[in-house]
């Protein structure tokens, strides 16, 4: 294994992980547990809210666990058709996920900080995953790619959200609330951040060729 490639290691590991944690929730009750904990017995008795959860948590795994395998280079190559319909399952996904993630960000723990913060991750998740989709259908190979990056990043939110999560609680010991609020932007501003530092060197790339 070549060193370059050591930092996907964590990286995939943390996406497979994270990908098959929404199938806890099918297997064991985790409303009194986790991020639940602080939703109100009237919403989680809703059954709206209850499916769309669902839909939610459902999608965004599998969004989670395909995403990543798309920016193989090597997978790309040798297999090509997998590649593509793995692409349309992913994009799908996101779509289904940020649609349902919408509608439950209104209900985010800790008001309208978390409203917004989630509420904008999920419209420009779906903005960006329309963005690859259209770009590929049109054949602008690299701008499906830079629109992919970005679409990842925020899909790794997941990731980042339940790193954050602890630190902020178990380590630094802030109330519950209080990180919520920080950490609704904190899990995907960074994360797009990120993606646009990549996405820039990319573009410096392709201008030197």
């Amino acid at each position: 294994m070549k060193l370059k490639n050591l930092p996907w290691i964590p990286f995939v590991l943390f996406a497979i992980a994270i990908g098959l944690y929404p199938a806890i929730y099918y297997f064991v009750d985790m409303h009194s547990k986790g991020l639940l904990a602080s939703k109100p017995k009237e919403l989680l008795s809703s059954g709206v809210w209850h499916t769309l959860f669902y839909v939610h948590i459902t999608a965004g795994g599998i969004a989670m666990l395909t995403g990543w395998s798309q920016f193989s280079n090597r997978l790309r190559g040798r297999y090509l058709n997998v590649h593509r319909f793995v692409g349309k399952v992913y994009v799908l996904s996101v779509l289904l996920s940020s649609c349902a993630g919408l509608y439950i960000a209104f209900f985010a723990s800790g008001g309208i900080i978390s409203v917004v913060g989630f509420g904008s991750l999920a419209l420009i998740w779906l903005f960006t995953d329309i963005k690859a989709y259209t770009s590929i259908r049109k054949l602008q190979i690299d701008e499906h790619e830079r629109w992919m990056i970005r679409n990842y990043a925020l899909t790794f939110a997941a990731v980042t959200l339940r790193i954050w999560l602890p630190l902020a609680t178990g380590l630094i010991h802030l109330d519950f609330i209080a990180s919520y609020r920080v950490i609704s932007w904190l899990c995907w501003v960074p994360n797009l951040i990120v993606a646009e530092i990549i996405v820039s060197r990319k573009n410096n790339k392709f201008e030197l060729a």
